[in-house]
């Protein structure tokens, strides 16, 4: 028998240790990857993996399926803080009608981009489907206002056998309370102001045209399920975002059923003045109390505020902002610590409360709880 010397032996052992690190390295991919659930091989339609309380999703060909009118929301709001709020809201309101457990969510592919821009147009002789009134050539508060500023589509499948079967749409439409407009290109800007009256009356009047034309779209048929809900932006320099006031559903032709009120309002901590509803006071108390604690244990503190969501006046959610400057990371880090500390005594518990802190130009820390939970997860930025 041939004998190995030490270099022999010394080759043997690092083929043994690369050969272990590789199959333990596809181990360890093979445990943490998030891999799909193929629904159809054959075309390359996936789905994810089921998490707690929330939707599977389409994936295709290995990517994830983004809507065919992408971007359209996030470049034509006219509040920043509307254009998150809108579609996150829409996903909760959704949540109410196709429930995670029974269907997989799926990006709006039935409205195009150049449909979408269409309907959100004025009506005129070249687009007779424009959602918007036609221009009356008047440039005071006689005119004609943009009622409907964004709209935005959510499908919602289900499985047939290897395949994805549509089986719901809902649809969130983004209505004016303040429409900006030009006397001329490049000129001064001018407010018009909506009544809550008009707004309520335009919204139902163009709800059955939207159904009309998602149900003109190959792949819809005529009992498919539509929702379509009503949303209220803010006005353009609003510290809070708008809410969704109303939804109706067709699940025959363009025929609604009754209209549902859904009382989705965001408010602005502490409250003005000015300010004399009562949604918000037992927060507004709490919130004061915070911001007068932290102020008195760190020097300088130039703002704190927050944003408060309601669902039918109960608090759904809390967003605060703490801006303040810094010297130091130490200053960085006890503050942190001790914001986390008065947050859990005097803002709210059992809802999700998500804390920022920041100086005028960069992000410091952002703070998070949520529901039930007893303490704060902490991210601080070095």
């Amino acid at each position: 028998m041939r004998r190995i010397g030490f270099r022999g032996y010394m080759v043997i052992v690092i083929v043994i240790v690369i050969v272990a690190l590789a199959i333990g390295g596809l181990y360890f991919f093979n445990m943490n990857r998030v891999a799909p659930t193929a629904t159809n091989k054959a075309n390359g339609v996936q789905i994810t993996q089921r998490a707690s309380g929330q939707y599977q999703t389409v994936i295709k060909d290995g990517r994830y399926l983004v809507s065919a009118a992408r971007g359209i929301t996030a470049t034509s709001e006219p509040n920043s803080l509307d254009v998150k709020h809108f579609e996150s809201s829409l996903l909760d309101l959704s949540k109410t009608q196709f429930k995670p457990s029974q269907y997989i969510f799926q990006e709006g592919q039935y409205l195009s981009s150049d449909i979408v821009n269409n309907l959100l147009e004025r009506k005129s002789n070249n687009n007779p489907n424009g959602l918007n009134p036609e221009d009356n050539g008047k440039t005071d508060s006689s005119r004609n206002p943009i009622y409907v500023q964004t709209l935005t589509e959510q499908d919602f499948m289900t499985k047939s056998g290897n395949n994805l079967k549509l089986s719901g749409i809902v649809v969130g439409v983004a209505m004016n309370t303040q429409d900006e407009y030009q006397k001329e290109q490049y000129g001064t800007t001018y407010k018009q102001e909506i009544s809550e009256a008009d707004r309520v009356a335009y919204g139902k009047k163009v709800a059955p045209k939207i159904i009309k034309q998602i149900r003109q779209q190959s792949g819809v048929s005529d009992n498919t399920p539509i929702v379509v809900a009503m949303y209220a932006n803010s006005a353009s320099d609003s510290l809070a975002p708008g809410g969704f006031y109303a939804e109706v559903k067709s699940t025959q032709g363009t025929d609604l059923s009754e209209w549902s009120d859904i009382s989705d309002k965001s408010i602005v901590l502490p409250k003005e003045a000015t300010d004399t509803s009562s949604l918000g006071n037992d927060e507004n108390n709490g919130f004061a109390n915070f911001k007068n604690d932290v102020s008195n244990f760190f020097p300088n503190i130039a703002g704190a505020t927050a944003v408060a969501n309601f669902k039918k006046g109960t608090l759904s959610g809390l967003n605060v902002t703490v801006t303040t400057q810094f010297y130091s990371q130490t200053e960085i880090d006890s503050f942190t610590t001790y914001v986390s500390q008065s947050a859990l005594k005097f803002l709210p518990a059992n809802v999700p409360v998500r804390i920022v802190i920041q100086t005028a130009n960069e992000l410091q820390a952002i703070l998070i709880r949520n529901a039930n939970d007893k303490t704060f997860s902490t991210t601080i930025l070095d």
